[in-house]
């Protein structure tokens, strides 16, 4: 992100109140950069990519930019919505972060009964990169299967013929490969709604769990918690597309 942009406007789209709010903020000399209080919300600001390190508000470093990119370890039971009933992936942010402009997004989602590595930007190019059909950007998936392999789901799965129930489109090639009798890696290049719990529906079997450990060439952290999340830096979002 570049140029400028008046202060009460950057910060009543990042969260932070409204623009009456701000100027409140402002007056009382709550917002500070680099040390000195700034007076005056109506003045400009420019968008230096070291601004959240130079400012602060109430006393708190200012959030990330718009521009922003998280990777975030979603827990079982939390739903990708901004909307639907019980605990939300939104509610593990910073409260502020809901109210920001442009909005804060998952990248695709995860169902509520699935884990892992889950990312969220507020850059629509950077969402429509990830997941365009024509990126291909895989995902890959440890399903835990409620009965053992059969021994032929690998070539069933990357035949690319395999059609799911109620579609009338077969699925791209996917690549399976077993870890123990009852489970099994899954990278896939689709989105397809529930995608590999009906696959492994198509040939038999059920998913008691189901987990994703990576996207593109981006593994989940070993030492992101679940309900945790990090922002991303340029190596981080390069690694998607490797």
């Amino acid at each position: 992100m570049s140029g400028s942009v008046r202060l009460d406007k950057l910060l009543a789209n990042m969260g932070y109140g409204s623009r009456r709010e701000i100027q409140a903020l402002a007056r009382a000399g709550a917002i500070t950069l680099d040390g000195a209080p700034v007076g005056k919300a109506d003045q400009r600001i420019a968008l230096a990519p070291d601004l959240p390190g130079r400012m602060q508000v109430d006393g708190r470093p200012l959030d990330p930019l718009p521009g922003m990119a998280l990777m975030l370890h979603k827990p079982t039971g939390v739903t990708c919505s901004h909307k639907e009933a019980g605990e939300l992936v939104y509610g593990l942010l910073p409260s502020r972060w809901r109210m920001r402009e442009p909005a804060l997004s998952t990248v695709g989602r995860l169902d509520k009964e699935t884990s892992g590595l889950l990312l969220l930007t507020d850059d629509g190019d950077l969402l429509h990169r990830i997941t365009s059909p024509r990126r291909h950007v895989a995902k890959r998936y440890v399903a835990t299967l409620a009965r053992p392999l059969r021994g032929d789901e690998a070539a069933i799965f990357a035949a690319g013929d395999l059609m799911l129930e109620g579609e009338d489109k077969p699925l791209a090639p996917a690549v399976l490969e077993p870890l123990s009798d009852l489970t099994a890696r899954l990278t896939i290049t689709e989105g397809r709604y529930h995608q590999v719990r009906r696959m492994f529906a198509a040939v038999g079997n059920h998913v008691e769990a189901l987990h994703r450990d990576r996207i593109g060439g981006l593994d989940l952290p070993a030492d992101l918690e679940p309900g945790r999340y990090r922002l991303m830096g340029p190596t981080e979002l390069a690694a998607i597309f490797a």
